[in-house]
């Protein structure tokens, strides 16, 4: 039987280096330093035997500290690091890094690209060189972006047919306002493209922190189902981020609910075996 698994969910340690985003009290209850020894406890409590771990800077120290993490644990399976995809020694940066400790860990590299002042950022050259180099290493890419930024993120992955993608938090839906355009086409255009995943992540933190309720997160879940398929969505926590929200088991409920409709292998697919096919983690 394939391990569950929990393809979305971060570490950092303060005292080596802030978390530039966390930039007002809004983040303080997150704004802690988070170890895998802090994550196990919620993995055990629901079954989840692996998990990927996702950059949370910009930083190719961090990259090497995720990986070195994953390299010490049997539960960290794989790491989303991160790197300059405008660099044109991509290439050899890639190879370092997998070449260093925990470097076979690396499955992925993910970008803030919902911070790029430029709405088109995924459209300039020297990030589909980026893009493409990323898969010459065997890489997936993690696509961070909201409604914004999706028409660049649809026009990269239709033109860049041999890179895998997988989409964070299925681009950040606007449920606290509970619209659902232009989200809901932008999202079907998406997924009409066979090379590119998405994560059942990041929903709770989207709607309203105070007040959310199921009922008011499901209908984008569903969606996501809808669009996708679910041989083709992730689960993900999201944590320690969606505890801003939500705890992990709340996060975990709501997954529960939305894919309860499913046949057990769809959603096994969904809680595992998409995972371990995304990011060829082996598990």
């Amino acid at each position: 039987m394939s391990r569950r698994i929990d393809a979305h969910h971060h570490l950092w340690d303060l005292s080596r280096r802030p978390q530039p985003w966390m930039d007002g009290p809004w983040a303080d209850p997150i704004a802690r330093t988070v170890t895998t020894a802090d994550l196990l406890p919620h993995l055990d409590a629901h079954g989840i035997g692996a998990t990927v771990v996702v950059q949370s800077s910009s930083s190719y120290d961090e990259t090497r500290e995720l990986l070195a993490l994953a390299g010490a644990s049997d539960r960290i399976a794989g790491v989303v690091g991160w790197a300059d995809l405008t660099d044109p020694e991509l290439p050899a940066v890639l190879a370092a890094l997998a070449a260093g400790p925990g470097g076979d860990r690396l499955v992925g590299l993910r970008h803030q690209v919902q911070d790029e002042p430029d709405p088109d950022w995924l459209g300039r050259a020297d990030v589909r060189r980026g893009l493409a180099d990323t898969a010459d290493a065997g890489l997936v890419y993690d696509l961070l972006v909201t409604p914004r930024e999706l028409p660049a993120a649809i026009a990269a992955v239709r033109e860049l047919p041999g890179v895998r993608f997988v989409l964070d938090h299925a681009a950040k839906p606007p449920i606290a306002s509970g619209e659902r355009a232009p989200w809901t086409g932008l999202l079907t255009e998406l997924a009409a493209l066979p090379n590119v995943d998405c994560k059942l992540s990041g929903l709770v933190t989207e709607a309203d922190w105070e007040t959310w309720k199921p009922e008011q997160v499901l209908p984008y879940a569903r969606h996501v189902l809808e669009a996708f398929g679910p041989e083709r969505v992730l689960f993900g926590s999201d944590w320690p981020v969606c505890e801003l929200a939500a705890t992990y088991a709340d996060v975990v409920t709501l997954a529960d609910r939305a894919t309860a409709g499913l046949t057990a292998d769809e959603r096994t697919s969904i809680f595992g075996t998409n995972a371990a096919r995304a990011y060829a983690l082996g598990t």
